[in-house]
């Protein structure tokens, strides 16, 4: 099954040559499950001609917030939209499950509760699984089709699913511990604060549900649809 995945950023250049940029994470993340993948880097500019040229669609995590003033934004949405009506699948991690509720009719903002950063615990339906997180945008209002199926007292709607048209998570499951390290010190000494990442940095070594999801996520794409 082919996945076309929507690039909506680009990993710090200094840490590519080791981790790769998002599009090789998620290859990573979901090898070995029975997909491909072919990438636009929608945040370029560079968009799928039709919601068809892929099976399924994933959009990646960003720098940027859903809210910005974008010219890539409004098409993305457009996108997302257009994909749904479709019952084309789609999976949003980060900002792509946050542009997703966007476009679906939800809201996000910059939560004033702050940061979340490294291994954090989710309830998916009475089940605990930890993943890596590195957010401070939130979605703060679900659209209509989206079901809450995981969150924690910082994140309400941690995970939403539509149906069998869109599942997302507002965590980070391709992000290793390392990857992590490497965001904390490029990007985020003066922008998190640092009693939050010298926290993060000391549970790097939390063990991860990373591959529980990777399992969902893939388990999702390749749902029999009508």
């Amino acid at each position: 099954m082919q996945i076309g995945i929507l690039q909506t950023g680009h990993a710090p250049d200094a840490l590519i040559d080791r981790s790769g940029d998002y599009p090789a994470m998620f290859a990573r993340l979901l090898d070995g499950r029975g997909l491909t993948f072919r990438t636009w880097a929608v945040v370029d500019g560079e968009f799928p001609a039709s919601i068809h040229d892929a099976q399924g669609w994933l959009i990646t995590g960003s720098r940027h917030g859903a809210y910005e003033d974008h010219p890539w934004i409004p098409p993305l949405e457009a996108f997302i939209r257009d994909a749904y009506a479709a019952a084309v699948p789609l999976v949003g991690i980060c900002f792509g499950h946050q542009i997703i509720a966007k476009a679906m009719g939800g809201r996000v903002e910059k939560y004033r509760g702050g940061w979340s950063v490294g291994p954090t615990p989710y309830d998916f339906d009475g089940e605990t699984l930890t993943l890596n997180a590195w957010h401070q945008d939130q979605v703060v209002e679900r659209p209509a089709q989206a079901r809450v199926i995981a969150s924690n007292g910082f994140c309400e709607n941690a995970a939403l699913l539509y149906g069998d048209r869109a599942f997302t998570v507002q965590a980070h499951p391709e992000f290793t511990g390392d990857f992590i390290d490497g965001l904390i010190r490029t990007r985020g000494r003066g922008l998190v604060p640092d009693p939050l990442l010298d926290d993060a940095v000391a549970r790097l070594d939390t063990p991860l549900q990373d591959r529980m999801i990777a399992d969902r996520i893939a388990g999702f794409f390749k749902h029999p649809r009508g």
